[in-house]
């Protein structure tokens, strides 16, 4: 429970000439959804302009203490280190990231077998075209010749230079995931952990953060 008012003992204090002593708490059930009520304060606790004494919220509700005191629920919440809503958009963040590093290195691996066993096919369909030409024929015989030789050396070249990108593209999603993929609060990295093993820490780990990641 978070008691809301401007007296200095409540939980969130507000220094508002509208907002009663002890105006309204606010409550989380066990399947973390938020109640709002009202302490029977003299000027009125407000959602999306009707006056309530209890009610379900959600973040898109215009909550108000008074006529003129906007509350902002996340704020609210702030108070008692919650930052779970923040981490549970996190999952998001590792699964796009875990399934694009694995899009690259599927998608440069097929890439780079298909450069370097290309020149070799290209070499037996040659061969097929000798047999048809016939074997006197010298000019398919040097083309033929050429062509053994220079293919798989084209093979390796455009099959290293394929790989030659793939530490690039994943050390660009890396950047970024690094920027994305931290403590909601302390904007500490998390690393490359699963989401569901930092969840069950259910709070961050550095000593002056202690985020709460998950409601207990």
């Amino acid at each position: 429970m978070i008691r809301i008012g401007k007296a200095d003992d409540n939980d969130f204090v507000i220094n508002e000439a509208y907002v009663s002593r002890y105006h309204a708490k606010l409550n989380r059930d066990e399947n973390g959804t938020l109640f709002l009520e009202d302490m029977n304060s003299t000027n009125g606790t407000f959602v999306n302009g009707d006056r309530i004494m209890k009610k379900k919220i959600g973040s898109s509700d215009v909550v108000m203490l008074g006529e003129h005191y906007i509350l902002n629920i996340a704020e609210v919440l702030k108070y008692d280190n919650d930052y779970s809503e923040e981490f549970a958009a996190l999952k998001s963040v590792y699964t796009t990231y875990i399934k694009e590093k694995i899009r690259i290195q599927s998608s440069n691996q097929f890439k780079t077998r298909l450069f370097q066993s290309l020149p070799f096919a290209v070499i037996g369909v040659a061969g097929l075209i000798i047999g048809f030409a016939g074997k006197g024929n010298q000019g398919v015989l040097i083309a033929s010749l050429l062509l053994a030789i220079c293919a798989p050396t084209a093979g390796v070249y455009l099959g290293a230079k394929q790989s030659a990108k793939i530490p690039e593209l994943l050390q660009n999603i890396a950047n970024q995931f690094k920027i994305d993929y931290v403590c909601p609060k302390c904007g500490t990295f998390l690393g490359e952990l699963p989401w569901e093993s930092l969840a069950n820490k259910k709070q961050c780990p550095v000593s002056s953060c202690k985020a709460k990641w998950v409601r207990k």
